[in-house]
């Protein structure tokens, strides 16, 4: 019965990834990593109380009953090979392969939830709305308690953490759906007027001061865009608009300044939009984010803030990037 119970779990989550990759619905993968940790720590405990002390009874068993065959062996001058009695002990004790499957893997899969979901997550950055800072193809690591600790799935948020600040880069839950994960800098904390007007950043009436750097060319793309060094006042609430964090932009003269293709998001009626661009009015609990590539990102500008409760982490390290080793390193 186990056996076939195990292989109907296992291909049960095997036609969920499939069907995930394929495309068929969008997966939820922290609750499928919480259920395989279930699964597999069920199967442990199983394994730890049940059937290991199943198996180990019933080897002692066998070899009782080998040694007791061996006595009358010896009584008639018959000897019995040693290693027919350890290889039908091993043959006894070893684990099937429905609990090396699951209980086998458990260990794991626990410490893969528990990284995942409590201290760092890997993201791939799969688009180029970050570029100067991020780069296609980066691999980061994500702060999953900088914030403060949630609760994996249900999203319960059980520690305080630090607030999120202007200049923050964050991963969070794409509003319009939440099943895809999206990753911008903060750039509007709640209460704060922010107004990207004919490409200049203003946050509650203060212009936000950009220096013209070198041109930054784009090796994926071939093409060259105007970079400049931005001084993002930093703070988590409207009033605290200082000291300043310096990063990178990307900002393309010729593309148009008003914003096109907006969608009806909640708190919309917060937002103005005209030739010149956007001004917002950042509600209470919400965050205006946009992509260092300013005219190659949909953000704020576009579908709306982002909800609080949809911070995933910060994202701080490029651990990886197959690419290019340079990449590795911290940013800002």
């Amino acid at each position: 019965m186990m056996p076939t119970l195990t292989a109907a779990v296992l291909a049960a989550f095997a036609a969920y990834g499939l069907s995930w990759y394929f495309g068929f619905h969008d997966g939820n993968f922290p609750l499928m990593l919480l259920l395989a940790t279930t699964v597999t720590g069920i199967y442990w405990v199983a394994e730890k109380w049940y059937f290991l002390p199943r198996r180990r009874a019933a080897a002692e068993i066998l070899a009782k009953q080998a040694h007791e065959q061996r006595e009358r062996l010896q009584a008639q001058g018959i000897a019995m090979p040693e290693d027919d009695l350890a290889k039908a002990q091993s043959n006894v004790l070893r684990q099937p392969w429905w609990l090396d499957w699951t209980a086998g893997l458990f260990p794991v899969i626990a410490v893969v939830f528990i990284l995942r979901s409590f201290i760092f997550e890997p993201f791939k950055i799969p688009s180029g709305s970050m570029i100067p800072t991020l780069m296609v193809g980066d691999l980061i690591l994500v702060n999953k308690f900088h914030y403060g600790l949630r609760l994996p799935v249900i999203n319960t948020k059980i520690t305080r953490g630090d607030p999120v600040r202007r200049g923050d880069v964050v991963v969070f839950r794409f509003p319009p759906n939440p099943n895809i994960d999206y990753i911008k800098r903060v750039i509007g904390v709640p209460g704060d007027t922010v107004a990207y007007l004919n490409k200049q950043l203003t946050i509650n009436g203060q212009v936000v001061a950009q220096t013209q750097l070198n041109d930054f060319f784009n090796e994926d793309a071939m093409s060259y865009a105007k970079q400049f060094e931005e001084k993002l006042p930093t703070g988590s609430f409207s009033k605290e608009m200082t000291p300043s964090l310096t990063h990178r932009l990307l900002v393309q003269p010729q593309a148009p300044a008003f914003v096109s293709g907006v969608a009806n998001f909640p708190g919309k009626e917060l937002c103005h939009y005209s030739a010149e661009g956007v001004t917002c009015q950042v509600p209470e609990g919400h965050f205006f984010v946009m992509g260092d590539n300013r005219d190659n990102s949909m953000d704020s500008r576009y579908w709306g803030f982002v909800p609080e409760n949809n911070v995933v982490g910060k994202a701080f390290f490029v651990w990886m990037n197959f690419g290019n080793l340079k990449r590795i390193g911290s940013f800002n």
